[in-house]
């Protein structure tokens, strides 16, 4: 790079706001394409990004195929019909949802309307990375509560009592993943509802669900059926996990009309293309295929739990779709030799853990692959 070139870099850095000019930004899995290109390998093996390996439903690709043909017109930017396939689905009216470019788009949203130079989010350790990214771009303080040790509620999950006691007047967010990424960790339903209780009334409550459909624990709660209890709550879902449309980034909040009001206003024009809005209201109606989802996604777990114990692994019990191993030595060496062996996992150092590894529950087939990979990595 020339004087000059650095120079400008210099001068466009010094014109980014602090906060952007001090964010690292959000590293996703690996892609496949990128590993064949730099390894010459084939038959990779990606389980990296909690993506759903039945993929979508069939009658997701067909409205997203039929959705094509019109692709030289503008979406709607309200979302209508999918919006009303959601309030009939979750008993909930449309001017409650906010439609996102993914539920990742929601929580910028969020942090753009309430939080500021002034505010501060409070989020958990080991919580899902997009947190303090839109906290941080926004000029937000961050306050972050240590996860649990294991003493007095499960280990790596969110210390509900350590939140609280960080909530001051300059509070106004507080992000809860439930259950967590990357820890596959949750909140029961009464713990949950006594943190709500105690929120000020100027806090906005997130709870976010991305994998709220793989869930099958009886003490789970469906924060939804809260909203009525509590004005500043949003809950953020995703079409990205169990409905397989990762690829299509369509996520969404139901809050009160007039939380989704705020969020609106901020909202992108267009947001959802109309393929994803096509294919997110087909993925609703078929049910027979999230079913399929979520089975396999039961039975690969007692899979990979079963192996992993078999060779004395430490591991993270999920409701997820994932499981995050503890490899008892610094991770990243082993998620490189696995790239070299085809398989595609996600190192968590960047989440305060860099001696795991987590891993997406795949096909039986798939899960089988990782496993005989990661049995040959530890042997050398």
């Amino acid at each position: 790079m020339d004087s000059g070139i650095r120079l400008a870099a210099m001068k466009a850095e010094q014109l980014a706001v602090p906060g952007v000019r001090a964010l690292t930004p959000y590293l996703p899995g690996k892609p496949i394409s990128e590993l064949e290109r730099e390894l010459g390998l084939c038959n990779i093996v990606k389980l990296a990004s909690n993506e759903n390996p039945l993929g979508p439903s069939p009658k997701a690709l067909e409205a997203a195929r039929r959705a094509l043909s019109e692709i030289h017109l503008y979406p709607d930017g309200s979302g209508f019909e999918l919006k009303a396939a959601l309030s009939a689905k979750l008993d909930v009216r449309p001017e409650q949802i906010t439609l996102g470019n993914g539920s990742n788009d929601i929580l910028e949203l969020v942090a753009r309307v309430f939080l500021s130079a002034e505010s501060k989010a409070i989020y958990s350790e080991h919580a899902f990375a997009v947190y303090p990214i839109v906290t941080q771009a926004v000029g937000a303080k961050a306050a972050v509560a240590p996860a649990h040790d294991g003493s007095r509620g499960p280990r790596y999950g969110h210390d509900l009592q350590g939140m609280a006691q960080r909530v001051d007047e300059s509070t106004r967010v507080v992000f809860i993943a439930n259950p967590n990424n990357p820890t596959g960790t949750y909140l029961t339903k009464s713990e949950l509802r006594s943190f709500l209780d105690d929120l000020p009334a100027d806090v906005v409550a997130v709870v976010d669900e991305a994998y709220f459909e793989y869930v099958e624990a009886p003490d789970y709660p469906d924060c939804m059926a809260w909203l009525s209890d509590f004005p500043n709550l949003i809950v953020t879902r995703t079409f990205s996990k169990a409905y397989g449309l990762a690829g299509l980034r369509v996520g969404y909040a139901v809050s009160s009309p007039s939380i989704a009001d705020l969020l609106n206003r901020v909202r992108q024009p267009f947001n959802v293309n109309s393929p994803a809005l096509e294919a997110a209201k087909a993925a609703l109606d078929d049910n027979e295929h999230l079913s399929r989802s979520v089975n396999l996604n039961r039975a690969g777990l007692l899979q990979l739990y079963d192996a992993l114990a078999e060779r004395k692994l430490s591991f993270i019990r999920s409701v997820g779709n994932f499981v995050t191993i503890d490899i008892a030595k610094p991770a990243a060496p082993i998620y490189d030799a696995l790239l070299r062996q085809g398989v595609i996992v996600r190192p968590i150092g960047n989440y305060g853990l860099p001696n795991h590894l987590r891993v997406t529950v795949g096909t039986e087939e798939e899960n089988r692959i990782f496993l005989d990979a990661l049995d040959r990595v530890l042997a050398l």
